[in-house]
C-alpha cells in the first residue's frame, strides 16, 4: 500500500496568535521576543511585514531593530500558543489517529489507510487547510508525500498557506534541483562540508557513492543519502505517544555573566533541584551526569561527561558531580559564563538494585531520599521559595531563577522506524 504522509506548518505560529488576540497588529511590522530583561531577548517569530524587511528568527531584539526600525516587539503568552496548538491537533485528529507532533506549530500526519488513495489525500489536506484557517483564523502550509522527509520538505517549499505535493513517481525532478541544506538534518555545518565535495543539491548527494559519505560522515552520511533518494520509512507516531525519556536536563540563560565558582555553584543547584524533582516525578536515577556551558560572547563553548558511583536523583549529589566536572573543564575562567546546563543520562528505574559503598549506607540513602520528596512536596504545593538553601540567600538576584517552572518538554523525535531495509543497519544508532 502507497504511503500516504503530510507534514503541516502552522505560519508564523506566535504571531499569528497574537495577531488573532489584537487585529490591530496584522500590518504592523512586529516580532515576538524573549524578555531582554532576563537576556532572553532574541526573535521568537515575526509577521511577514517584518520578514519582509529582514527580521528572521534568533535574531537579538537590538539587530531586529537595526534591519527594521519602528519594530514593534510583543512578549510571548505561551499559555495561548498552547491552547491553539491543542485546538489544531484536535482537528488533525478528525483525519488520522497517526498525529506526531514537531513543536508546538508543526505535525507529522499519517493519512494511509485514512483516505483510499494519494489523490484523495491531496483533497483532505486541502479540506484541512481550508478549516484551520475557517475555523481558528490561522494559515498552514502543508507537504504530501510517501515519506516524513519529504513531507516536512514539501511543507517548508512554499509559505504562506500553501501545498506541496510530492508524488512517488515525480520526486526526482521536484526534490534533486533543491539545495542540499534544505534536507532534514542537514545543517549549516554539515552542508559546509558537503560542498567541499562539490555536493549542492539533494541530487548530488543522492548519486553520490554511499561508501564515500560513510567514509566522510560515518553512519549519519549512509542515512542522509537514504534521505535523498526517498527511502525514509520512518514511521508516523500515534497520538499521544511519548517517546521514552533518554535524559533529563536543564539550561538557563543566566541573569547575568556568572564569573565566579560561588555565582556557578548557585546556578547549578537551581538546575540540579529541578533536574531531580523531575527524575523523582517520574521514578528514575541517573548514572551519568552531563555538564555544558557558553561564554558570554558565545565564542567558547562544550560540555563533559562524568559517571556517578551510584544512580541518583538527589540534587546535591547532581550539583557537586556537575560542580567537578565543571572545574574540570572550566577552571581557568578564560571568560564569564553566560548560559550553563546540567542533564542526567543513562537513566534507570529508582526502584532499581544499588551497589552500596561503605561511605553510602543504606540509612543514609533512605534519609537523603525522604528529605528531598518533602522538599520537592512542599515546592510543588507552595511554591519554589518556601524552602531554599543559604547559598541561594547570597545572590538573590541569580537565585531567582526557577527552572523546574520554565523546563522545556522536547518533542518526539523524527526516527521513529527507521529507513527502508536498504538503510536498516543504521537505524537504531539515531533514533532520537
Amino acid at each position: 500500500m502507497e504511503r500516504i504522509i503530510a507534514h503541516s506548518d502552522l505560519n508564523c505560529f506566535y504571531a499569528s496568535v497574537e495577531m488573532l488576540r489584537n487585529p490591530r497588529l496584522r500590518d504592523v511590522p512586529f516580532a515576538v521576543c524573549g524578555s531582554t530583561e532576563k537576556r532572553h531577548g532574541i526573535v521568537l517569530t515575526a509577521n511577514y511585514p517584518a520578514k519582509r524587511r529582514g527580521v528572521k528568527t534568533g535574531m537579538a531584539n537590538w539587530q531586529a531593530r537595526q534591519v527594521c526600525p519602528g519594530l514593534y516587539t510583543v512578549a510571548t503568552h505561551m499559555n495561548d500558543y498552547i491552547q491553539f496548538s491543542g485546538f489544531v491537533r484536535h482537528l488533525y485528529s478528525t483525519y488520522t489517529d497517526r498525529v506526531e507532533p514537531f513543536g508546538l506549530d508543526e505535525a507529522w500526519l499519517d493519512l494511509t489507510g485514512c483516505v483510499p488513495s494519494f489523490d484523495a489525500g491531496v483533497k483532505a489536506i486541502e479540506e484541512m487547510k481550508a478549516r484551520i484557517t475557517r475555523e481558528l483564523g490561522l494559515t498552514v502550509s502543508v507537504g504530501l508525500a510517501d515519506n516524513k522527509v519529504f513531507a516536512k520538505l514539501g511543507s517548508d517549499m512554499k509559505k504562506p498557506d500553501a501545498c506541496t505535493i510530492i508524488p512517488r513517481a515525480d520526486f526526482r525532478n521536484i526534490v534533486w534541483p533543491l539545495p542540499v541544506g534544505d534536507l532534514l538534518y542537514v545543517g549549516r555545518a554539515t552542508q559546509i562540508k558537503l560542498a567541499t565535495k562539490n555536493i549542492r543539491t539533494i541530487g548530488d548527494l543522492a548519486q553520490t557513492d554511499e561508501q564515500s559519505l560513510k567514509r566522510w560522515f560515518g553512519k549519519i552520511g549512509a542515512v542522509l543519502h537514504a534521505f535523498a533518494n526517498g527511502a525514509d520509512r520512518s514511521m508516523v507516531a500515534p497520538t499521544g505517544y511519548e517517546s521514552p525519556i533518554k535524559s533529563i536536563g536543564n539550561s538557563t540563560t543566566c541573569p547575568r555573566d556568572l564569573k565566579t565558582d560561588q555565582d556557578v555553584t548557585i546556578i547549578l543547584y537551581a538546575l540540579a533541584e529541578s533536574v531531580g524533582a523531575r527524575m523523582m516525578e517520574l521514578g528514575l536515577c541517573a548514572q551519568t551526569i552531563e555538564f555544558s556551558y557558553i561564554n558570554s560572547d558565545m565564542t567558547y563553548h562544550g560540555s563533559r561527561q562524568g559517571k556517578l558511583p551510584f544512580p541518583t536523583n538527589i540534587s546535591k549529589e547532581i550539583a557537586e558531580t556537575a560542580f567537578r566536572l565543571f572545574k574540570q573543564s572550566y577552571s581557568h575562567w578564560p571568560s564569564p559564563l553566560r548560559k550553563i546546563g546540567v542533564r542526567g543520562c543513562d537513566l534507570v528505574n529508582q526502584d532499581a538494585p544499588v551497589q552500596l559503598t561503605f561511605d553510602m549506607g543504606i540509612h543514609d540513602l533512605e534519609r537523603a531520599e525522604d528529605l528531598e520528596q518533602t522538599v520537592n512536596m512542599l515546592r510543588k504545593r507552595y511554591g519554589n521559595k518556601i524552602i531554599q538553601r543559604s547559598l541561594m540567600l547570597t545572590d538573590p538576584h541569580l537565585s531567582g531563577l526557577d527552572a523546574k517552572k520554565d523546563h522545556t518538554t522536547h518533542p518526539v523525535g523524527v526516527f521513529n522506524g527507521g529507513v527502508s531495509a536498504q538503510w536498516g543497519s543504521y537505524t537504531t544508532q539515531i533514533i532520537a
